[in-house]
């Protein structure tokens, strides 16, 4: 399942099937990877550079995702993205909580090029959902039947229909896929407007420039909208401001780089576009309720 890395107290998590290392997926439980996983990762904050989806069929644990608690319980399915901090849910001693629970790991390469997945799969898609039982039936029998062709995969290593089972996964992964994108939202009221294409373009203009700037009207005019157009698609998708968009996710960089590298905080704060450390800290405290350097001895 993966390769890890350790530098000084980081530790990110590269991905590695171990039984066939040249496919971008591997299916497996929980309690596989409660065996499997060594406990100083689990007790550590980490950052992977694949997709996990986790479906949760018994017991109950909560995990944090990008310093945000998500309930792991029947009918929650959990979808983290490459780059995103994750803390499995863990006692002190690094054993992992016990749940009954399915996971597909995936490299951002595996699934099928679908332009309805686009939106999904960035960086700003839901990282979970509270499903229905009807929603939750349909998905526990899909991801069923990835891991029973994955198996099959696995058990008949030099059949010649294994580039035809591969193609198979990864259409049923993207079916999956495209299951989980035609869910409400679960952030958003399911009338809300999702913002169009203004916020689809603020968005990947927001995750290319956050370090440069967090100026709205540097936004729009990049954009060739107004401010308030911005603020307005911004409002519909999300219920917050192009503001506190651009400034929250200066903040998660700020705690990511915090937890998973040493670089001073002066440093980190020059990076994100704060000449002053005395301005960042201001900052960084203002949109998290610590300071730099108590957030950073809190998660490490």
């Amino acid at each position: 399942m993966i390769k890890i890395g350790q530098h000084d107290d980081v530790i990110d998590i590269a991905y590695l099937n171990p039984d066939r290392p040249q496919l971008g997926i591997e299916v497996l439980t929980f309690d596989v990877l409660r065996r499997r996983m060594k406990r100083a990762v689990a007790r550590t904050a980490s950052r992977t550079d694949f997709h996990q989806l986790l479906l949760v069929r018994g017991g109950e644990a909560t995990m944090m995702v990008d310093f945000v608690s998500q309930l792991c319980a029947p009918g929650r399915l959990l979808h983290l993205r490459p780059g995103q901090v994750q803390r499995f849910p863990a006692d002190a001693e690094g054993r992992l909580a016990e749940l009954d629970a399915v996971m597909v790991l995936f490299t951002a390469a595996f699934p099928p090029r679908l332009p309805q997945l686009a939106s999904l799969l960035d960086g700003f898609g839901p990282q979970g959902w509270t499903l229905s039982p009807d929603d939750h039936q349909v998905l526990d029998r899909a991801l069923a039947e990835i891991a029973a062709e994955y198996h099959t995969l696995q058990r008949h290593r030099e059949d010649t229909d294994t580039d035809l089972t591969t193609t198979l996964l990864r259409q049923l992964l993207g079916a999956v896929l495209l299951r989980l994108a035609r869910l409400p939202h679960p952030a958003l009221d399911a009338s809300a407007s999702i913002g169009g294409e203004v916020f689809c373009a603020f968005r990947y203009e927001l995750e290319r420039s956050f370090a440069v700037t967090r100026s709205v009207q540097r936004y729009a005019d990049r954009l060739g909208y107004s401010p308030r157009t911005l603020t307005r698609a911004c409002q519909a998708a999300t219920g917050r401001t192009a503001k506190e968009l651009i400034d929250a996710r200066a903040a998660l960089e700020a705690q990511r780089l915090l937890v998973h590298t040493d670089l001073p905080v002066a440093t980190i704060g020059r990076m994100l576009g704060f000449s002053e450390p005395a301005n960042f800290g201001k900052f960084f405290t203002r949109e998290t309720g610590d300071t730099p350097g108590g957030f950073r001895s809190r998660w490490r």
